[in-house]
């Protein structure tokens, strides 16, 4: 890279990111420039943690920042020593000489020993021999990590080493005789990740070169929380919108206070701008305005917590319940074909997860067979609820409309409808698929003030920020 300037070097990294959907503000790009200056291109892994420090602000998008950084990085780096293009037969793996049973020997005594540049060698080795990569084929490369990973048995790994470290094999090293478990857990654990990032980066090298920077960030980067689909999330990718929640209601809050701060100005009062203006020979010096009459909302919020959305509606419940200081009220509501308000567990409970936990094991939300019934929910609202409704509520439906063929009841939400401001229905589904099959959102639209595709965090902000 000793052609490429340092303010070349960041704006063609920061373009990259920006690609990979990581939001860098100019201050930030403008942060970087300077630190590189300081440092130069030539340490890697120095500039990684500059670049990471002065571009990334929160620690979620750390993920998507690796990504993109050892992809562009890629291609500066050779793939293979000559020696190592040497043990490379004519279908452009390693010789079959190469058992299985004599990569994981070795592996397994790499990690003992904690020699990295082994760790290194034997995990080009293994994407080489186990990963089956295909140039020119659009596979993700995601794909390819996994499948090597599943060849070498890399889960198995930890529970492997564990046992040898904790029996009275003499060829142990010296840190594990001498520590905790805890401490030994977490140097197995760190072991582990530098053979998994030494697969992941080798397998980004060998595609990047194949196809491109750009092809190579779209086919591998992870989404960042605040996109990905709620309803479709892995384990892994729940526990990342779950650390992307709190952020994001802090976020939110100080957006609703800042609009509510700028409507504090009531309307211009004429008469008492022109009175004042007599001492003035009629000329209106000071404008006057009316005191503004101040009254937060009051929220209402209705949440279908069957199989199909329930990760759904935990999560926006979650957000919602974190922004209460900008409502006067919230109450909440969950159901499926039974209706009940699990507002006290929030009140009760400080810790959120806890209330959450509590309305999936102790609320009436099933009445009968399980199966979500809105008709009948809605006319169990108005039945025991309605009075409880003034027109300064405004109702929160979450909820993908799928009745399983049931009555809609449209005037029951018609009587709802009577009595608050606003009906706001958020459904977890993509549009095209609205009205398809059992959904009868159509059959309420009259009623509704607005009808959102709220499948990420990202769009349930969007949302909020409207309230």
């Amino acid at each position: 890279m000793s052609n490429l300037t340092e303010l070349d070097f960041v704006t063609d990294f920061v373009h990259h990111l920006r690609e990979a959907s990581l939001p860098v503000a100019m201050s930030e790009n403008l942060d970087a420039i300077k630190a590189v200056g300081l440092i130069g291109l030539s340490d890697r892994e120095a500039l990684r943690q500059v670049l990471k420090s002065t571009l990334v602000k929160n620690y979620s998008y750390y993920p998507t920042f690796d990504v993109v950084f050892d992809i562009y990085f890629s291609l500066k780096v050779k793939r293979l020593s000559n020696d190592e293009e040497g043990n490379l037969n004519a279908s452009g793996s390693y010789s079959e000489a190469m058992s299985y049973q004599e990569l994981a020997e070795m592996l397994f005594e790499a990690l003992i020993n904690n020699d990295e540049e082994q760790i290194k060698a034997l995990a080009r080795m293994a994407v080489e021999l186990y990963g089956g990569i295909e140039k020119g084929r659009a596979v993700a490369g995601n794909y390819y990590i996994y499948r090597t990973l599943s060849n070498i048995k890399f889960d198995l790994l930890f529970e492997k080493l564990l046992g040898y470290f904790k029996s009275d094999n003499a060829n142990k090293d010296v840190f594990a005789s001498k520590i905790s478990q805890g401490i030994l857990n977490d140097e197995i654990k760190r072991r582990l990740e530098k053979l998994k990032y030494e697969i992941e980066t080798y397998i980004k090298q060998i595609l990047t070169e194949d196809r491109g920077h750009d092809a190579m960030i779209k086919s591998i980067r992870k989404p960042l929380p605040e996109d990905i689909e709620i309803m479709h999330a892995s384990r892994e990718e729940l526990k990342a919108i779950s650390n992307a929640i709190g952020p994001l209601s802090r976020k939110l809050a100080a957006k609703l206070a800042k609009k509510h701060l700028h409507q504090s100005k009531g309307a211009l009062d004429w008469k008492k701008t022109i009175r004042h203006s007599l001492s003035t020979g009629g000329t209106p010096i000071e404008v006057e305005f009316k005191k503004p009459h101040k009254s937060k909302p009051e929220i209402v919020v209705l949440a279908d917590i069957s199989g199909s959305v329930a990760s759904f509606a935990r999560f926006t419940l979650h957000l919602v319940y974190a922004l209460s200081n900008q409502f006067s009220k919230i109450r909440s509501f969950v159901f499926i074909d039974g209706l009940d308000e699990v507002t006290k567990f929030f009140d009760q409970e400080k810790d959120i997860s806890q209330a959450l936990f509590r309305i999936n094991t102790e609320s009436k939300a099933i009445l009968y067979d399980g199966h979500s019934d809105y008709g009948r929910v809605f006319k169990a609202f108005c039945d025991r609820y309605l009075e409880g409704l003034t027109n300064k509520t405004s109702v929160l439906i979450l909820g993908d409309a799928r009745s399983n063929y049931h009555s809609p009841n449209v005037e029951a939400l018609k009587a709802i409808k009577k009595k608050v401001k606003h009906i706001f229905w958020l459904n977890p589904e993509p549009k095209s698929y609205w009205n398809t099959g059992d959904s009868i959102l159509d059959e309420y639209k009259d009623f509704l003030d607005g009808t959102f595709e709220v499948r990420t965090l990202r769009q349930l902000e969007h949302f909020v920020a409207k309230l």
